[in-house]
């Protein structure tokens, strides 16, 4: 959904609302726990973002708060929506000096812990009123083994939106920048 002005709290719970039964864009739900299929641009950041349990437990924290779309030109709806399969959230972003409203659904939670590595993190796909059709996950993990932890993003997409498909070099440059920030968010999630 498009809008030339950042839409109300009012007009984003309609538009959630709106999205309660709505179909997956895509078929391969759920594909970011094994490999992505075939047909989608793929995109990976991992970048570690320090070390040891107390590092992870913070980062943990940050993933919960929805702290990795808090960037100023992005930023979820509700923000405190629970990390829970089912659970759908809006995706608000301003670009091009349009804002734009995505709505996503969770499909995986990872929460995995053993005596070599811990993992936390979820998974959620893009729904019909969402400008691109795809799956993102969100991902903390700390190895025991060198006390790093890290944070990843693995996502695939193709554009669904006639705009998305029209100005797709822009788009892509749009998610590039999205997984930059998304860890410099972390990051600062981390130092506070």
């Amino acid at each position: 959904m498009l809008c030339f002005r950042k839409p109300s709290s009012d007009a984003v719970q309609q538009f959630l609302e709106s999205q309660q039964h709505a179909e997956f864009s895509y078929s391969a739900v759920g594909a970011t726990r094994d490999t992505p299929p075939s047909g989608y641009v793929v995109d990976r950041t991992r970048v570690q973002i320090g070390n040891g349990e107390g590092t992870f437990n913070a980062a943990r924290g940050a993933l919960e708060r929805w702290e990795q779309f808090r960037l100023g030109w992005v930023e979820p709806w509700p923000g405190e929506t629970p990390i829970q399969c089912g659970e759908i959230v809006a995706v608000v972003a301003h670009a091009a000096g349009l804002w734009w409203l995505n709505a996503c659904r969770i499909v995986s939670v990872v929460n995995e812990e053993n005596t070599s590595v811990s993992r936390f993190g979820f998974a959620y796909g893009t729904l019909a009123d969402h400008v691109e059709s795809g799956e993102e996950r969100f991902l903390v993990e700390w190895n025991r083994a060198d006390d790093a932890v890290w944070y990843d993003i693995l996502a695939f997409s193709r554009p669904r939106h006639v705009l998305a498909r029209l100005a797709y070099p822009w788009a892509r440059r749009l998610q590039k920048r999205f997984a930059r920030d998304s860890a410099a968010a972390m990051r600062q999630a981390l130092s506070e």
